[in-house]
């Protein structure tokens, strides 16, 4: 039997040689026994005029090549129409029940437009009016005071069309544990799906669900006949070693049957499991995927973009690498089997979960045609990979990266680095990295950080408070990427990816007994300010990055947003946009023919309080700004794009929380 030490070294050592051997050889293996390739579904062809998912289309992308609204006209946008959503009603029936933003991504097919609204009911509007033309609540809200992780908030709905019939049906998982199936033109159940219309997914996890930290609150996945599910595990204040898996199931979209079960965290005698040290598998949880899924409908694949385990910053208790956490997994729609996999952070301490779905386009590489799936990821890397196969498109090389010593942690003497595309936001802070508008706030943003933190690379581990001053973590949590995602323009191979510089410090305190994590944060990653409230670094603070993926080249980088410009402290310095503003992460992107378009980023409304409710337009060649829409609210939700009756609209969700929550249509006049 071997040490620990020297398992590590063998690891670093099978990490440097080759570099890829966890990708390619089960990439290789499982291309001598890949199924035949069946004929694409149905339900995977997308009208030019219509938005079928959440990514526009299962491959993710968020195009469309409608170019009605261009450069010249886009200022002229005007709402077409509003809609309130259906959750008002029970708000005011049921105050106490607190909502969150509107997150909602509506989808468009055949005249109907389709979201869920916070409260996980469902509603069809008419494309071109907004009027209700029904609506579905399944009423979770009896059941739950408040779901798990960030409570009332739903993201979306998914639209599948059976290629034997005419059937079409609207699926989503609801707060409460269930999936549900409506007829998509009127809103009916179906009485033989599940038991009555809804299967209870409680039941076929293969472990007991921890109802007060598990739910469900994106879209699900369709691939070809099958209903893709993952989860929401709450990863925060955990004081137990033991929490539910988020393992992926999968459900026949006809009779909700559920089909298979891919375990993110391998159980006994499957591959990965050995990666779990000590046998914690058996009680290791979280893993799971809480944002959306990219589907190649003709490979018959889906791709699974997963989280952290348990806990996010201490793994003292999951030694070793922890497959297939913070990885892209390629699983087969039909058996569930595992194709190939990528593990983006071994052993993660640093909540960098994937939180959206990768980008599927074909691209041309050096005259070679591939079939590739770039994911984006919190830590500010793009991975690009040979979707069929996992194989890195450019080397992903692994590095050494800082180790800690917080007792009875054990940390990846490498972490894998992609050498192309570049980083697209503020990967660990430096000295040079420090805010430097004045020599005032250059010395107190110093001061600052000698008085509260230290600086330190990427992947810089967490260490235990008293022992030295915690680490400014960049990205930090709800940094680089988040689930708004990256949008790809699959006629030129290029991919925009918004971003936000958002940066904490993590310290580690110890849990006594009976808790038995170890070690936690407390309070939760803490951010770090600057001078006068300003960022402590230099900007952009929100930014969008272009790239080419035939070459790995970036095209342009462009603040979005103007940010702090007009702070008194630096007011009079008449900068320009800085980045940043309200609204998620870099915000919503959609690509058409034409533009690229992205939730706020405002800079030419009259109000300085509005630049945050706002959708705005870009050059996608350039980056160059165009111009800006003014909202009623903030927009949470992605932004849709569609043709009803030769009409162009852009619809986006605004809202929620203190504000109105309401879909917005916009349309030329």
């Amino acid at each position: 039997m071997t040490s620990l030490n020297e398992d590590v070294r063998a690891s670093y050592a099978r990490r440097a040689v080759g570099g890829f051997l966890q990708v390619v050889v089960p990439a290789a293996l499982a291309l001598l026994v890949a199924l035949p390739i069946e004929p694409v579904a149905a339900q995977s062809v997308r009208p030019a005029a219509e938005w079928h998912a959440t990514g526009g289309d299962h491959s993710n992308t968020k195009y469309s090549p409608l170019d009605q609204i261009n450069a010249q006209n886009f200022a002229d946008l005007r709402i077409a129409w509003r809609s309130t959503s259906i959750s008002t009603e029970v708000k005011e029936r049921e105050p106490e029940l607190l909502s969150a933003d509107f997150k909602t991504t509506p989808l468009m097919v055949d005249g109907l437009v389709y979201l869920s609204t916070e409260f996980g009911q469902v509603a069809a509007l008419d494309a071109g009016t907004g009027a209700l033309v029904w609506s579905f609540d399944p009423r979770a809200y009896d059941q739950l005071r408040r779901p798990a992780s960030m409570g009332w908030q739903h993201r979306g709905v998914a639209y599948w069309k059976d290629s034997r019939s005419d059937d079409a049906r609207i699926f989503w998982a609801t707060h409460d544990m269930r999936l549900v199936a409506l007829n998509a033109k009127t809103g009916e159940l179906y009485p033989d799906f599940g038991q009555g219309g809804f299967v209870d997914m409680s039941v076929s996890l293969g472990r007991d669900i921890e109802v007060e930290r598990y739910t469900h609150s994106s879209p699900v996945a369709i691939a070809r006949d099958v209903v893709v599910v993952g989860s929401i595990v709450q990863d925060t204040y955990l004081t137990r070693r033991e929490a539910t898996p988020g393992h992926v199931r999968g459900f026949d979209a006809r009779t909700g049957e559920m089909k298979w079960r891919f375990h993110t965290i391998p159980q006994e005698g499957e591959f990965g499991a050995e990666t779990w040290e000590n046998g914690s598998w058996r009680y290791s949880g979280h893993t799971n995927v809480w944002g959306t899924m990219a589907v190649d409908d003709e490979l018959g694949l889906v791709y699974l973009p997963t989280g952290t385990p348990t806990n996010d910053y201490y793994g003292g208790m999951r030694r070793g690498d922890n497959l297939f956490a913070e990885s892209i997994v390629a699983v087969d729609v039909e058996t569930g089997r595992r194709v190939w996999h990528f593990q983006a952070v071994h052993h993660g301490l640093w909540d960098y979960d994937f939180p959206t779905a990768g980008n599927l386009l074909d691209i041309t590489v050096d005259g070679r045609e591939i079939k590739a799936i770039a994911q984006p990821s919190k830590q500010a890397f793009t991975y690009v990979l040979d979707r069929r196969t996992g194989e890195p498109v450019w080397p992903i090389v692994e590095r050494p990266v800082p180790q800690g010593d917080v007792p009875g942690e054990w940390y990846s003497p490498t972490q894998p680095f992609p050498t192309k595309p570049a980083p697209f936001d503020l990967q660990g802070v430096t000295e040079d990295d420090l805010i430097d508008f004045t020599p005032e706030l250059r010395a107190m943003a110093l001061e600052i950080v000698a008085e509260r933190a230290r600086f330190g690379p990427i992947f810089t581990p967490p260490a235990l408070r008293g022992t030295m001053k915690p680490v400014i973590q960049a990205p930090g949590t709800g940094g680089g990427i988040n689930w708004p995602g990256a949008a790809v323009d699959p006629e030129t191979g290029r991919m925009f990816v918004p971003s936000q510089t958002r940066l904490r410090t993590v310290e580690l305190v110890p849990y006594a007994a009976p808790a038995t994590v170890g070690y936690f944060t407390d309070p939760w990653a803490e951010p770090i300010p600057g001078p006068y409230e300003l960022p402590i670094v230099k900007p952009p603070y929100k930014r969008i990055t272009a790239y080419d993926l035939n070459t790995g080249e970036t095209l342009w980088t462009v603040p979005h947003g103007d940010g702090p410009r007009n702070h008194p402290a630096i007011r009079h310095l008449n900068l320009g946009p800085l980045g940043g503003g309200a609204g998620m992460a870099g915000g919503g992107p959609l690509v058409t023919k034409t533009l690229l378009i992205v939730n706020s980023g405002g800079r030419d409304v009259a109000d300085e309080e509005a630049v945050g409710r706002t959708i705005t337009a870009y050059n996608k060649d350039t980056g160059e700004y165009i111009a800006s829409v003014e909202l009623p609210a903030i927009p949470w939700g992605n932004p849709i794009t569609y043709l009803h009756e030769g009409r162009q609209y852009i619809a986006v969700a605004v809202g929620g929380g203190r504000e109105i929550p309401e879909l917005i249509a916009l349309a030329l006049p």
